[in-house]
Order: C-alpha cells, then structure tokens, then sequence
C-alpha cells in the first residue's frame, strides 16, 4: 500500500483514496466533504463513465425517444433545438435511465439482448473510467494544484475487478497510486438498502455471468415470456442477490488490495480532519 502506517499517512503531503463499496454507504458523501474543503479533488467514477464514456449513447437515446414525437422530430432535423444530458456527481438519473431494466416494452422494459448489450457498454466504460484515476491524479495536481485526491468509485466496481489476481490491471493500477478503502456496511444496511431499492428501484450494472444466470431462473421460476416480465419485479428480485454476489467480492478487494472501515464509522464524519484520523485508525490496526 502506497500508506502502511498511521504516520506515513498523516505525514503524506499528497493524500490519494480510492473509497468502494455498495452504493448508499458513504462514498459520495466522504468525497463531497472532502471536495468542499477546498483542499481534495473529487474524481467521480460514475461522472465520467456518464460523461466521457456514454455521453453519446445516453444523447442518442433521448434523440430516438424525441424523433417518435412529430413537433421534435421536426425541430431537431432542422438544428433547431438540441439534446443533452445534464448529469451531476449528485443526480446520474440519466446514466440510469440509458442502461434500462429488461422485460415487457408496454412497461418501459428492453428486450433482453438489447439489454445486454447496454450493460457491456457499461462495462467498458466503467474499466476505462476507473484506469483514468491515475492521469486525473496527475492533472489535479499539474492543472489545478489539488495534492489531496479521492477517487468516488461506483457501487460495480467489483463486477469489472478479480480481486484474486495480482496481476488485474485495474486494480493494480488503483493500488499502486491509491489507498484503496472499502466502506463496509453491517446486516442492518443491508436491509435498509433492499428496503430503499424496493422502494425506488432502479438499473445497475451486473456482471454478465450473474446476470444472464438470474434472467433465466426468474423466467423459469415465474413461467413467463421474456416480453412479459415486470422490468420492476425483476430487477427487485435480483436486487438483494446482487447484494449477497458483490459482498465476498468487496471483501477480497479490501483483503489483498486495501483496507476497510466500518459505514456506521463513516456515517459520523463530519470534516476531514475526521477522515485522516478514521483512516489513521484504521492503519494502526491493520
């Protein structure tokens, strides 16, 4: 780790962190405290897949929704008005919305392969935005003077990781200019995530062999077509086994590349300085 102990990280002059985790746990938040002081640059994992990397294929998406309708169709073939995505670090709603959840069309579901394809876009995005942390690293220092660097991962991180190979280039790359934190949530959080999801599901991003082994036993299990399955119903239900998929997974992360904290600990953060002693802590134990 590029900090071993409580004193090489309280004497680091450039402080770098990786926070990942489940999302709903902190991360954004740390990285949104840490951002405000003035002294830390934010690197938004999820920003930059949104931005950089599907930015075209979310636009092009709003295009061919704004074509069906006569009165856009007209005005955009005449560059008379334009579409655009307005994503933030704190609202990736149109991100989500692009990746879709697969099943019946009357209900805004997509059918499966198309899903499928949408989801390996992801994917490619979210390796190459989690491989530019490093030259961010650099451009924050060189461009705008930040010493101080988080990198604000997405909760899929360990769907596009191994964390058992010492050679996966992600995650060396990370390793070897960050410290890599995972932010470890209890039983409770996990219900209260399944609770909130249930609530307000919404599209993520699984790694495709999970995923296509889910589809088909919900098929099988509810005894339905594919273009009659509720897209809601669906991503509820494989929800909490996504949970259940990514844990030992973060859990490896944190074992061979990092360290973890606890997000009943990162919950009661209130500045940085609060951060530096938490991960102090934390060093000293490990």
């Amino acid at each position: 780790m590029i900090y071993n102990t409580a004193g090489e990280w309280r004497a680091a002059q450039q402080k770098r962190v990786c926070l990942f985790g489940m999302s709903g746990l902190g991360k954004t938040h740390v990285a949104a405290m840490l951002r405000r002081t003035g002294n830390w640059f934010h690197y938004s994992v999820d920003y930059r897949i949104g931005t950089r990397y599907m930015g075209e294929h979310i636009e092009d998406n709003f295009k061919r929704e704004a074509m069906k309708i006569p009165l856009l169709r007209e005005l955009l073939m005449t560059d008379s008005i334009y579409v655009a995505s307005n994503i933030t670090f704190d609202n990736l709603a149109p991100l989500s919305a692009y990746l879709g959840k697969p099943g019946d069309p009357s209900k805004g579901g997509l059918p499966f392969a198309d899903y499928m394809i949408r989801q390996e876009q992801h994917q490619v995005a979210e390796i190459s935005s989690l491989l530019d942390t490093v030259p961010f690293i650099d451009r924050a220092r060189e461009i705008y003077g930040y010493d101080n660097f988080v990198c604000d991962t997405g909760g899929s991180i360990c769907e596009v990781v191994d964390p058992e190979d010492p050679e996966d280039p992600v995650l060396r790359a990370l390793y070897d200019h960050t410290l890599m934190i995972w932010i470890e949530g209890s039983d409770d959080h996990t219900q209260d995530l399944v609770d909130r999801f249930d609530r307000a599901p919404k599209p993520m991003y699984y790694q495709p062999e999970f995923l296509r082994e889910a589809w088909a036993e919900y098929l099988e299990s509810k005894g339905i077509p594919e273009d009659e399955v509720d897209p809601d119903a669906f991503v509820r239900w494989a929800y909490a086994r996504a949970l259940a998929h990514r844990q030992p997974r973060y859990a490896a992360m944190a074992r061979n590349w990092g360290i973890k904290v606890r997000a009943d600990d990162v919950s009661r953060l209130r500045g940085p300085a609060d951060f530096v002693d938490l991960i102090a802590d934390t060093l000293a134990e490990t």
